[in-house]
């Protein structure tokens, strides 16, 4: 087949229900699976995808001009077929090796893949933490004692001067400005090329709210904007994903506030919620590991080893 006989397509606002469709076929808890995170991340990671009577295949393209892909969305039982129409896809139509990134364990085990053609490499950098929501929303129990001292410590200082509500598509220019100004904290120029990117992709599922099933939730204090975050349910998992939470970190506790209110407010009976991978710095590790996670999602990258011409 050719790359035009794949019918190869561009992620777009109309494809929505179309993903949504192929996204509920297997739930492997990682925030890979979170759709909201292919439109929020669509401006820095433009990826493409074809339909099989099975599954969809994505095609992706690095900046350096490498050619990967990540796991298909099928059901369980279709996933080593999918897996191989990728392959061939890139074997044949590319001229390249498979690269297959972002996989989870999950996945991993049901493809069973023979060692002799596959170089398979646990990457940490991208686990996904996932957490208690309970203990989220209250901090409870000993481990959480001082998460509890700073959320406290926050109420005690901004009493009467804070307030916690929701923000839309009308609040876009308020948080666009708030984005910007906690980017003039960060140091680093990757930093600040990261912020941007996920401005852009905030931006734009702010414009196009009717069609996202998310919330925001923000905290005021004296009437100014200083902690935002953004996250969507899961029924199938009884999961919540956070892809984004920003707040100003001169505020003791606020972090600790925003947690567990929007918790509270937005999605009060879910049973877990995933704060996404630490990138591999060791800051926001050690950060996300003191809010004891229950457990990790584990991810891999898959490697087709080069094939006898």
């Amino acid at each position: 087949m050719s790359e035009e006989e794949y019918q190869l397509k561009n992620v777009g606002i109309e494809d929505y229900e179309i993903l949504k469709k192929y996204f509920s076929l297997r739930r492997p808890e990682s925030a890979d699976s979170n759709l909201l995170n292919i439109y929020i991340w669509l401006n820095s990671f433009p990826t493409k995808y074809f339909l099989t009577d099975k599954g969809l295949i994505w095609v992706a393209k690095s900046q350096n001009g490498q050619y990967y892909t990540s796991v298909p969305n099928c059901r369980t039982e279709d996933l080593q077929e999918c897996f191989y129409t990728a392959q061939t896809y890139f074997n044949n139509v590319l001229g390249k090796n498979l690269v297959m990134y972002l996989v989870d364990k999950n996945a991993l085990e049901q493809l069973n893949l023979p060692e002799d053609e596959y170089v398979v490499i646990p990457d940490r950098t991208y686990a996904d933490y996932i957490y208690d929501a309970e203990k989220m929303r209250t901090f409870s129990g000993k481990k959480y004692h001082g998460k509890k001292n700073h959320l406290n410590a926050f109420k005690r200082e901004y009493e009467g001067r804070y307030r916690f509500t929701f923000l839309s598509q009308e609040n876009e220019n308020e948080i666009l400005k708030f984005l910007e100004w906690w980017k003039q904290g960060k140091a680093h120029t990757q930093e600040h090329e990261f912020i941007d990117s996920e401005a852009v992709g905030i931006q734009y599922i702010l414009e196009h709210e009717q069609v996202f099933d998310y919330k925001i939730g923000a905290v005021y204090i004296d009437d100014r904007l200083e902690a935002f975050t953004i996250g969507n349910y899961s029924p199938l998992e009884d999961m919540v994903f956070i892809p984004v939470e920003k707040a100003n970190p001169n505020i003791r506790g606020l972090y600790q506030y925003i947690c567990s209110e929007f918790l509270k407010q937005a999605f009060p009976n879910a049973a877990k919620v995933n704060r996404e991978d630490d990138m591999g710095l060791e800051g926001l590790r050690q950060s996300k590991l003191s809010y004891h996670p229950i457990y990790l999602v584990e991810k891999y990258t898959v490697i087709q080893k080069k094939r006898e011409k």
